[in-house]
């Protein structure tokens, strides 16, 4: 019976688009229902902020220049993924980032966790020349990042822009981000200032050229603040269900 009826619905054309179209609508409301019954889809955790001016632009570079096509930025909840890179990635961590870097393509390690991990001077090595420090890697050579000004001019707009697709900056941050993104890159900047700003901010002459303001600059500051703003010591289960 049920095979003499499946057969006349298929026949009939708008019977089949009316039946397919109430499956689909039940499957939807199914889906969207519970969104309008929480606050947000997102876990709120404490340290999550927006990049400093000098990050936004190191993050700019990792898209320009393909890094996300080799390097994914989820750690998934599996043993052998947590104990190798450390606590599984919350979708808090992205909250601000357009758009976000997670995936699972990996020719090179996750870097969600890569800030602090290595200094400066080995991230400028490895970018300059990847297989002076890691013999086996594939990663193409980035030197000219050391050798190209940033590009700084237009950063107040940027940070505006950001804003208008839900970024908080406020407009103290506006305000100083050209003077943050230099400060945030020197030795004798204003650190205080920065890290009132943005706490947790990686400072200080990232690519040993002091005179320069570089992209190899930025990017590097952008490596060492990646898992760097959540205290993960700090971070029970029973809160990211609330």
């Amino acid at each position: 019976m049920f095979y003499r009826f499946h057969t006349q619905l298929e026949q009939k054309v708008l019977l089949l688009g009316i039946g397919i179209l109430v499956t689909v609508s039940i499957g939807g409301i199914v889906e969207i229902t519970p969104l309008y019954t929480i606050d947000s889809t997102i876990e709120r955790v404490q340290g999550v902020r927006p990049y400093t001016p000098l990050e936004l632009i190191g993050r700019n570079i990792y898209v320009r220049e393909g890094c996300y096509a080799c390097h994914s930025q989820m750690i998934r909840p599996f043993r052998d993924e947590v104990e190798r890179y450390g606590h599984y990635s919350l979708a808090a961590e992205s909250m601000y980032d357009h758009p976000f870097q997670w995936g699972s393509k990996r020719t090179g390690p996750d870097l969600a966790r890569v800030g602090g991990k290595y200094s400066d001077e080995w991230h400028v090595a490895h970018m300059t020349d990847p297989r002076s420090v890691v013999p086996e890697s594939v990663m193409p050579r980035f030197g000219f990042l050391l050798r190209t000004d940033l590009d700084v001019h237009d950063i107040a707009d940027h940070l505006r822009a950001n804003v208008a697709v839900g970024v908080p900056y406020d407009e103290a941050m506006i305000e100083n981000a050209k003077a943050d993104l230099a400060a945030q890159a020197s030795v004798d900047g204003d650190h205080e200032g920065v890290l009132a700003r943005y706490p947790k901010a990686a400072v200080g002459d990232f690519d040993g050229q002091p005179r320069r303001l570089t992209e190899m600059d930025a990017m590097i500051a952008y490596l060492q603040i990646l898992g760097r703003m959540v205290d993960f010591t700090a971070v029970r289960p029973e809160d990211l269900r609330q």
